[in-house]
């Protein structure tokens, strides 16, 4: 059984002479274990499929089965508990915010459940143990670089032990070094059995997938099976079709999750004590 089917699914928005089709008839079976990218032009439905899988957005045809059951009708207070307990997402944008530090901001899911408060932080620092970001718990996000930023919300993504995580355009904000660096960790959650969905523009990236959908005005043109540590075969052709890169230039820098932090001793978070000013880096 699929762990996430799409059967003819379409998605209208506007109405009139306005409407857009940005699905249309998207079917696809995603197994458990699986790390998917999807690739497409802007405005090809790429989002839109992932706002779909994420619920948070309702087809308006179509069915959608998530664990062997209906959720694409599901109430809004219903999808919600189920977004909350089974998926896990991780923006563009980041998304933390600005006025709280890490681990408040990785702890924030939880605090819909019934943890105490002493638990859900514990929960949150073992989570940022787990993405390098331990020594930061307490900087704020201004304080932090892009790829740090992106691992704090990869962390809070994963807070809630979610079975698939939605990433869209994960690495679209960071340089090339930033990008492995957030692959490379969703790479090690996938190797502990997530399910991982990712939407990308970057045919470099297709190497950590297991499988490659492309979409093309709001539908699924191809599904390629692909290996790990290669470019998938049509990504590659438009890759190097592009004349800037090599293969070589593609293969070089891959492991950089280590050098992305300094030394536990090197890292000084500045956090908020009560009785004293400031909390700003000098």
């Amino acid at each position: 059984m699929a762990l996430i089917e799409l059967k003819d699914v379409s998605k209208l928005y506007g109405f009139g002479d306005a409407t857009t089709l940005a699905l249309d008839e998207v079917s696809v079976s995603i197994e458990k274990g699986e790390f998917i990218a999807i690739m497409g032009a802007s405005g090809c439905g790429k989002s839109t499929l992932m706002n779909v899988m994420g619920l948070l957005d309702r087809p308006t045809n179509g069915t959608y089965t998530l664990s062997g059951k209906r959720v694409d009708r599901l109430r809004p207070t219903r999808a919600a508990k189920l977004r909350r307990d089974t998926l896990g997402f991780i923006f563009q944008n980041f998304n933390l915010l600005p006025k709280l530090t890490v681990i408040e901001n990785v702890a924030l899911p939880l605090s819909y459940t019934n943890m105490s408060t002493t638990r859900r932080l514990k929960t949150a620092s073992s989570m940022l143990e787990r993405v390098g970001m331990q020594s930061r718990e307490y900087f704020l996000p201004s304080q932090l670089s892009g790829g740090q930023i992106q691992c704090a919300a990869i962390a809070r993504a994963l807070v809630n032990n979610p079975s698939v995580v939605l990433a869209d355009e994960p690495t679209g904000n960071l340089d090339s070094a930033g990008s492995r660096l957030i692959m490379e960790l969703l790479s090690e959650l996938h190797k502990v059995g997530n399910t991982i969905i990712f939407v990308t523009h970057n045919p470099e990236l297709t190497r950590y997938a297991t499988r490659v959908i492309y979409m093309h005005d709001g539908q699924i043109i191809q599904d390629e099976q692909t290996e790990i540590g290669q470019v998938a075969k049509t990504a590659k052709a438009q890759l190097y079709s592009r004349g800037r890169l090599s293969e070589e230039d593609d293969m070089a820098g891959v492991s950089t999750l280590m050098k992305a932090f300094p030394t536990a001793e090197q890292a000084k978070p500045v956090a908020k004590k009560r009785g004293r000013r400031g909390g700003k880096k000098k």
